[in-house]
């Protein structure tokens, strides 16, 4: 969630589409709100906050002039609550026949944007448009920031999903079936082992009982194995049975370490699966690196060189950080002063060679404190970047502009030789044994909360899935080639078993999913990255949480029921191999402090130090990163961090309650400095705080 926005600051990107000049600014008045309340913020947004089941607020036009072709509602938004519904009105006359309703707003943390088609009101009005009405949802206690409120023509990205909107629903909803269905096949043959080498692949089998006239298809990783119409390479399987093939590692310039194996029959028009395709199991890597794991479970999520409190790391014992890297910043196909050139598969890209030094700086003073770094990748939208653009290749084709950031487009060939290219280059940089070191890759961010996180368009759930899953083995194939310990993590938020909006996923159902492909397709030894926020993100009170219980259907995991998480992981069924139990790393969670009142600071103080007495004895958990290590004023009045907001007039940066809980933990000062938080949370003893019954 929250862990991104510091860096959207830095990135390229621009959430309102193509800029036109010809728009209707609005604002939001206070003249016969209802249900609301209405707040000018000292950024410009404005914050509504609902108090009752009919809330709506007025906007009026403040410059431009309504005209023909300008129908398209756009602004953007930020809520950590969404709403069930989002209706606007236009006027006059005020009625229900000159309205339109859509979906909520999704929870967003981050300023993300949100359009609404009006053509089909605008033409029903009695007069020209004086103003419109905003009704956001049925339901009291919900909470929007809203900027940038425009009337606009539909933009280029916008015209080209809707012209191509049935077409390629048809189109999915035929993947989804195919897909499914191999999910659930059983098939005569099998691949049983891909082993990649530096310049080999071997590929073993069997055939079956009928096995005759089959062949073994290479299926490149853009490549639908349900749909295949041809192979780059295809392999007589003769004679029939157990097989052992050995083929070339390259083909031509294409790495076929990002291939997929199966085996198949000729059919009239293409080709028919025999057996699921299978990635590598095995990748030989060009050096020898130790593993590293931390030394204890305490870390920071987001790092950065704030040279300031960079002694902060020493000072708080921090053995494991997350680092944020939008590969948008760094990568690029078109040459550019500072830009440096590098080679993947016969083509040339190029990489921002300041940038590149700022990781380079501050994964020095991670690896010389022995610090495990796990890099959270991320790709921004790319429907504005030029054509044939690094950005434009590699970001989904469905990608909606109201998603932060976005998927990789993993179902084509230039997308995925772009996107390889950036994750082998960072990869060689960094999966090394001295100097900066990523130990680990988090792809992308929060896939639950996918629309607003990690946007791929309307997908289902299996479709989502087999996109992600995809970009996982890419990471994780490429990584294995330099430092055989390195892991892919899957990104999920709290929301576990439930889902709070149409377009977003239950975090429990993809990892079943991920779990399904990996039995498919051949397992791999991935890890878990959990963001257990309390069920609020206002309320530190986090051993009140609603939305929990203490099973392994809960709605939500959080501080408050984090055992959960633990019981999944001891799961045998989610094991890698059925042998190891998969690595789980809190990568992103925090407690607000509402404000600076001694209240908040004490509540927040005593939010931390009940989640470390749960965490601390979860053997599951190997590291807990919190965030936010700093107060940043574009957590829309947040207060997570260990410090003070950088600006603060007075104390700039100065340690909160919370950062000396999280100086101690772990240490034998704890008990000391946690005494004066029972009281706050209500126990007498710590041991009251850990749950101990069963979970099922």
């Amino acid at each position: 969630m929250l862990a991104m926005i510091a860096l959207i600051g830095l990135s390229v990107l621009s959430p309102n589409g193509n800029h036109v000049e010809n728009v209707v600014i609005l604002e939001p008045v206070q003249d016969h709100i209802h249900d609301a309340t209405l707040t000018e913020a000292e950024d410009g947004s404005y914050e509504i906050k609902t108090t009752g089941r009919d809330p709506y607020v007025f906007l009026r036009i403040r410059a431009g002039r309504p005209a023909a072709g300008l129908h398209i509602l756009a602004f953007e938004y930020a809520s950590e609550t969404g709403t069930d519904k989002f209706q606007v009105y236009a006027f006059p006359p005020l009625s229900e026949a000159t309205s339109v309703t859509g979906a909520g707003l999704t929870l967003s943390e981050g300023w993300s944007s949100h359009s609404i088609d009006l053509c089909p009101v605008l033409s029903k009005l009695s007069g020209p448009l004086e103003g419109l009405r905003l009704d956001p949802g049925t339901q009291p206690g919900k909470r929007i920031r809203i900027r940038k409120i425009v009337l606009r023509p539909p933009n280029a990205r916008e015209r080209e999903l809707a012209e191509r909107a049935k077409a390629r629903a048809e189109e999915l909803a035929k993947r989804d079936k195919r897909l499914r269905t191999y999910l659930e096949a059983t098939f005569p043959a099998q691949v049983t082992r891909v082993s990649v080498q530096r310049d080999r692949v071997i590929i073993e089998g069997s055939t079956g009982r009928d096995g005759s006239g089959l062949w073994l298809a290479d299926v490149p990783l853009w490549e639908d194995p349900t749909s295949l119409t041809t192979a780059p390479s295809l392999r007589a399987i003769d004679p029939p049975g157990r097989f052992r093939i050995v083929l070339p590692r390259f083909d031509g310039s294409r790495d076929r370490l990002l291939s997929r194996w199966a085996v198949v029959r000729r059919k009239s028009g293409g080709l028919a699966l025999v057996s699921t395709a299978r990635f590598a199991d095995t990748v030989e890597p060009v050096r020898n690196v130790p593993e590293e794991h931390p030394r204890a479970k305490k870390g920071l999520g987001g790092f950065w060189k704030h040279e300031h409190i960079l002694s902060d790391l020493d000072d708080l014992g921090i053995s494991a950080v997350t680092v944020n890297i939008l590969l948008n910043n760094l990568f690029s196909t078109t040459p550019a002063d500072g830009w440096t050139p590098f080679e993947y598969a016969n083509r040339t890209f190029y990489v921002n060679g300041s940038a590149i030094r700022g990781y380079d700086a501050m994964l020095t003073e991670t690896a010389k404190r022995g610090i495990v770094v796990s890099a959270i990748i991320l790709i921004g939208q790319g429907y504005q970047a030029p054509p044939n653009s690094w950005s434009r290749l590699v970001a989904h084709r469905d990608a909606h502009p109201s998603g932060i950031f976005v998927m990789p487009d993993m179902d084509s060939q230039e997308g995925v030789l772009a996107y390889a290219a950036a994750m082998d280059y960072l990869a060689k940089r960094y999966c090394k044994g001295s100097g900066p070191r990523i130990h680990h890759w988090i792809l992308h961010n929060e896939i639950n909360a996918g629309w607003v996180w990690t946007n791929a368009g309307e997908k289902t759930d299996v479709l989502y899935m087999d996109l992600y899953h995809r970009s996982m083995r890419l990471a994780h194939l490429i990584a294995r080639q330099y430092d055989a310990h390195s892991k892919a993590f899957i990104s999920l938020e709290h929301h576990w078993n439930y889902t709070p909006e149409p377009r977003f996923y239950r975090g429990k159902r993809l990892l079943e999913l991920l779990l399904h492909f990996c039995r498919a397709e051949g397992d791999f030894d991935w890890g878990l990255a959990f963001h257990p926020y309390p069920d609020s993100l206002v309320n530190p009170r986090t051993w009140e949480d609603g939305h929990t219980d203490f099973t392994l259907d809960t709605p939500k995991i959080t501080f408050r029921n984090v055992e959960v998480l633990d019981a999944w992981a001891h799961l045998k069924a989610t094991f890698f191999l059925g042998k190891t139990p998969r690595t789980i790393h809190c990568t992103e969670q925090g407690l607000n402090s509402p404000d600076y009142s001694e209240r908040s600071l004490r509540e927040q103080a005593a939010g931390m130090a009940y989640a470390w007495k749960k965490l601390k004895s979860l053997k599951s958990i190997e590291a807990f990163q919190y965030h936010a290590w700093i107060d940043n004023r574009g957590e829309f009045g947040l207060r997570l961090g260990l410090r003070r907001f950088p600006d603060d007039p007075d104390d700039p940066l100065g340690r909160k309650p919370i950062w000396y809980v999280y100086q101690a933990m772990g240490t034998p000062q704890e008990d000391a400095v946690f005494e004066p938080y029972k009281a706050v949370i209500g126990v007498r003893d710590w041991g009251e705080v850990a749950y101990r019954g069963p979970i099922r």
